[in-house]
């Protein structure tokens, strides 16, 4: 008869305990909001920024890799010249990269 008796915790005891075990977690929220949300969010306004801001004349890069100028704008469609009389039609949202009329390459 060596051995004490062992009683279970109440829950009135352990309820404070497990509200701390919670915390962290409710930690991560926001830094979850700041580090991954809020920049991709910020990244896709300025993309579609970029997107109602095409323009003729501006230099397009397409999602499938296909590099144009552009030569008529539409509200969802954009008109890309890929070669000399060859003009293609491509949805706007497409379109990957845009580089504005009257600029010039870096290593020109």
């Amino acid at each position: 008869m060596f051995a004490t008796p062992a009683y279970a915790a109440t829950g009135a005891a352990s309820s404070g305990g497990s509200f701390l075990v919670l915390i962290p977690y409710l930690l991560l929220i926001p830094v979850f909001y700041f580090l991954v949300l809020r920049p991709q969010q910020q990244k896709a306004k300025a993309h579609r920024a970029t997107l109602e801001a095409v323009k003729k004349g501006d230099s397009v890069v397409t999602a499938g890799g296909v590099v144009g100028k552009v030569t008529k704008v539409e509200e969802r469609h954009v008109e890309v010249e890929i070669a000399p009389t060859v003009k293609v039609r491509v949805v706007k949202a497409m379109l990957a990269e845009v580089t504005p009329f009257g600029t010039k390459p870096a290593n020109d």
